[in-house]
């Protein structure tokens, strides 16, 4: 793994000065002080760089004894992430207030790199997990061959075979963050019970601290983050097992009435009236009147522009049952609370249309047997580390809220011709049972390319019903 301090934002006066200290706590210290001094936010970041020991004393004792943690905000890091594994990777995208671009395996072909979990190197284990890599690593190789022939301007023969590869395979990123988050994310690593998660927030810490000493302070492990979860497991529960389960899509939850409250939130922003007088009377419109408010609402909305924010006041929650490499496009959604389980063999395996139509299947479950035969074997001893030897076709059982206003955001890049099969799939499968929940709010949600032919469409299907 190798992590490069890319850059971080520093005071542009601060380059005219060559005494200056590059640093971005200048920002932290000076912006703190604009809501208690008179003076000008130009003279308070002067200040700052003239005297950057006491700027980092203000730091220290705004967050640390104040709790003003926003501060830290302020700062701005990037980091190349390289040799990370895709395991490692979710870790690491949990945390949605960072920005983060990845290498993609639809369209770059993959070397055969791994990481090898130290928890394992000096094992019995090692030897059947590096027979098992070199099993799906070679079959890769094969599928990419043998799919060659399927391939169109987005649909690659890598993008299928990468199925047969393993969380195990390393990948490159480049991320932003901000020095809260930074902090947030050393400290969650710090508490994980897996090396290599602790070895990148390791990595990241030393990096920050020589730029920005005064404003990552509490990135030691914590009780919190390393047993909450583990504790909760531990509570009586009868678990059921479920073998084998086609890939799944299941709205569980939503706001009832989503459509007039929604209605109603655009009524209280352009009127005088309060929320509960605009929903008494959208109670009262007819079906006819409540679909003039949303048309309007998208009258002049073009493929760019961003749904009207009143359309977060409604949610819609989804149990899905989705392959690895499904989870991967999915999570990047941070406008959203995505919670998962661990990958579970037990879901089965999510098996694309073009190993069967090339005759590959044969191959393919050979590659899931054998590396469910290694999984169990790591599992035994190492439940946490398993993980790492599963494919990106292993499924793992994710709930999913979102709001209104993200789902169209997520059905317009995911529903779109470029988007790759499996997560289209899995959009579309969830738009359209939200829209038997929220079929006014819903209206106009699909994919990009299809934006200029969803309105008509959808205008004539309502008026007709």
């Amino acid at each position: 793994m190798q992590i490069i301090l890319a850059g971080y934002n520093i005071d542009l006066d601060a380059l005219k000065d060559k005494k200056s200290v590059l640093t971005p706590e200048t920002f932290s210290a000076a912006y703190a002080r604009i809501s208690r001094s008179s003076k000008s936010i130009p003279e308070l970041r002067a200040t700052a760089r003239k005297e950057i020991a006491k700027a980092r004393d203000q730091n220290r004792r705004i967050i640390y004894e104040m709790g003003h943690h926003s501060i830290a905000e302020h700062a701005v890091f990037n980091f190349d992430i390289i040799g990370i594994s895709r395991l490692a990777v979710e870790h690491l995208e949990s945390h949605r207030l960072m920005s983060y671009t990845e290498a993609s395996q639809r369209y770059i072909k993959w070397a055969s790199n791994y990481v090898i979990p130290d928890e394992i190197k000096k094992t019995v284990l090692l030897q059947p997990f590096l027979k098992t890599i070199e099993i799906q690593n070679r079959a890769y190789q094969i599928l990419t061959s043998k799919l060659k022939s399927l391939d169109t301007k987005f649909a690659k023969s890598i993008e299928d075979a990468r199925y047969v590869t393993s969380l195990a395979m390393t990948t490159q990123l480049g991320t932003t963050m901000n020095a809260r988050n930074l902090e947030l994310l050393i400290r969650r690593c710090a508490s994980s019970d897996i090396s290599e998660v602790k070895a990148l927030g390791k990595k990241l810490y030393n990096l920050a601290i020589k730029v920005a000493p005064s404003i990552i302070l509490f990135y030691e492990p914590t009780e919190y983050d390393k047993k909450t979860y583990s504790e909760l497991k531990k509570l009586p529960l009868t678990e059921a097992t479920t073998k084998n389960a086609s890939n799944s899509v299941r709205l569980v939850d939503y706001t009832l009435n989503g459509d007039e409250k929604i209605i109603a939130g655009i009524i209280q922003r352009v009127s005088n009236l309060s929320y509960t007088e605009a929903k008494r009377k959208v109670q009262k419109m007819s079906q006819a009147r409540k679909l003039d408010y949303i048309k309007k609402a998208f009258q002049y909305a073009k493929l760019y522009d961003t749904t009207l924010r009143e359309f977060e006041h409604s949610y819609l929650t989804f149990e899905l049952i989705l392959s690895a490499s499904c989870f991967a496009q999915l999570k990047r959604h941070r406008i959203a609370t995505i919670t998962a389980q661990s990958y579970n063999p037990n879901l089965g395996v999510t098996i694309p249309a073009s190993i069967k139509e090339k005759n590959q299947l044969e191959l393919f479950n050979k590659v899931i047997e054998a590396t469910e035969k290694t999984y169990n074997k790591i599992y035994k001893d190492l439940p946490h580390i398993a993980p790492y030897i599963l494919t990106q076709a292993h499924r793992r059982r994710v709930l999913l809220t979102v709001n209104v206003r993200e789902m169209y955001h997520i059905a317009r890049l995911r529903m779109d011709a470029t988007a790759q099969w499996d997560i289209k799939e899995l959009t579309t499968s969830m738009v359209e049972q939200a829209q038997k929940v929220m079929p006014l709010s819903l209206l106009f949600c699909g994919a990009k390319d299809q934006y200029e032919n969803i309105s008509p469409q959808r205008h004539k299907d309502t008026e007709e019903k």
